[in-house]
């Protein structure tokens, strides 16, 4: 627990509520006025403050502990203060309350009423970092793992066995394979499951935002930081932090990424203070680390973090025996979230999900069943109503190469966006995921390529 900060001129006062505080076990740091206490402040953690109003300048007015108030909410707006003054100076306490602090004391106090003060403050601060944990955090649904191939048995097998460590685990496969879904399950099976479980999408983060994102930001650290907020890393304290697509952090941030994972330690941006947090890192790519470490764009020091163990997801194609049963399990998802509960498919839909050989993995299939759902006059699915396309019967390596025609690329590029966007009705997130471009990398490439997704035939 971080410590209590007491501030008193008086060294008998300071000691008498320091001796009453140890008894409950809290640790204590001692400042004999404003000035040391803001020292103090810069180089320690504290969970909360005894804040004399009057010191040895002027001992009646109190604006000496007003000015210190002032001062502290332009530091943290976070630190309950708790006012100790005379009883002739609750006019005092009251233009405290009003600058934020939480309670007051009279002098000379009663030890029971300091220390039920204390602890029902030190309570409420824990309460209310538990709610802003929540308050920033998208708890993951309980699921199962679709398991029929043989290849995906045995990957769960060493998932369930990897999740009892709290070794960093690194999950390898192509987009759409299940990493995020693999990697809620080991936080599942793991002795953590009972704690936080925190995605982050490193790909998604700007590189300006890295630091506030992840070690969260003070108020006032930056031009729009109006207020404190919390970072992911702490939110995820004594838990699971996913972070997906490693591959995108920028070479210059990944030596911050490789300090905290070495030491567990961080800095809030626009605190010096040192933070610590507990927590169990699953990383996920899609890319080979290894060419990109030869190519210079990563570390080779952040892999060894990274990969204690590594799950490596076979795409779906190399485990077809799960195709059907992922199919039955989303036709239900799906049927149940846009009300048509009760559908099914038909033989002639089975055979073509067997056949097809999905580049674009499970997220694929996931779409392909959805707009089954979504478009289908009946409540069996047959083929058509899937819009899959199969390769022609006498087709071959040299038939598919004279088949591209030969265009720039950036013509290339723009047709090939456009007939994703076709393929999954507009929704550019799944074309852009199916493509293998993240959310913002899909947007910038239809502005650049000036598409309107509004007149778009789609």
């Amino acid at each position: 627990m971080d410590p209590i900060l007491v501030i008193d001129d008086q060294a008998d006062v300071r000691m008498a509520a320091i001796v009453a505080l140890n008894q409950l076990g809290l640790q204590c740091i001692e400042a004999q006025g404003p000035e040391q206490a803001l020292e103090i402040l810069n180089c320690n953690a504290i969970s909360l403050i005894l804040l004399d109003m009057n010191f040895k300048l002027d001992t009646t007015s109190g604006d000496e502990g007003l000015r210190f108030l002032k001062q502290l909410q332009s530091i943290s707006s976070t630190i309950p203060v708790i006012v100790m003054t005379a009883w002739a100076s609750v006019d005092v306490a009251v233009k405290a309350m009003q600058l934020g602090a939480v309670d007051f004391l009279e002098k000379p106090w009663n030890n029971l009423r300091l220390t039920s003060v204390v602890q029902q403050q030190l309570t409420l601060k824990k309460s209310n970092h538990d709610n802003a944990c929540l308050k920033a955090l998208n708890l993951p649904k309980s699921t199962d793992y679709i398991a029929n191939s043989a290849v995906t048995q045995q990957l769960l097998t060493r998932a369930k066995r990897a999740a009892k460590t709290d070794a960093s685990i690194l999950i390898t496969g192509e987009n759409g394979t299940g990493k995020s879904l693999l990697a809620n399950y080991i936080h599942q099976h793991s002795n953590r499951c009972e704690q936080r479980y925190v995605s982050v999408n490193i790909g998604a983060i700007a590189p300006s935002l890295f630091e506030s994102e992840l070690f969260g930001h003070k108020k006032g650290a930056f031009t729009d930081a109006k207020e404190d907020r919390l970072g992911r890393f702490e939110i995820a304290n004594g838990g699971t932090l996913f972070l997906d697509e490693i591959a995108t952090l920028p070479l210059e941030l990944q030596s911050k990424m490789l300090r905290v994972l070495e030491s567990q330690e961080f800095e809030v941006l626009g605190s010096s203070q040192t933070q610590t947090a507990d927590v169990r890192i699953i990383a996920a790519t899609n890319a080979e680390l290894a060419k990109a470490i030869e190519a210079g764009e990563f570390r080779r020091d952040l892999l060894f973090r990274l990969n204690t163990i590594e799950l490596h997801i076979p795409p779906l194609r190399e485990r077809p025996e799960d195709i059907i049963e992922l199919a039955h399990h989303l036709l239900a998802t799906h049927s149940k979230k846009y009300q048509r509960e009760g559908m099914s498919l038909s033989a002639t839909a089975i055979q073509a999900l067997t056949n097809y050989t999905w580049p674009g993995n499970v997220r694929e299939l996931s779409h392909c069943i959805e707009r089954a759902v979504i478009m289908s006059d009946n409540d069996n699915i047959d083929a058509n109503d899937l819009i899959l396309e199969q390769p022609s019967s006498d087709a071959s390596n040299s038939a598919t190469s004279d088949s591209l025609p030969l265009l720039p690329l950036e013509e290339l590029e723009k047709q090939m966006i456009q007939k994703a966007l076709a393929q999954f009705n507009g929704n550019v997130v799944a074309a852009g995921e199916f493509l293998g471009l993240s959310k913002s990398a899909i947007y910038r490439r239809i502005d650049k390529h000036q598409l309107d997704l509004k007149e778009a035939d789609f």
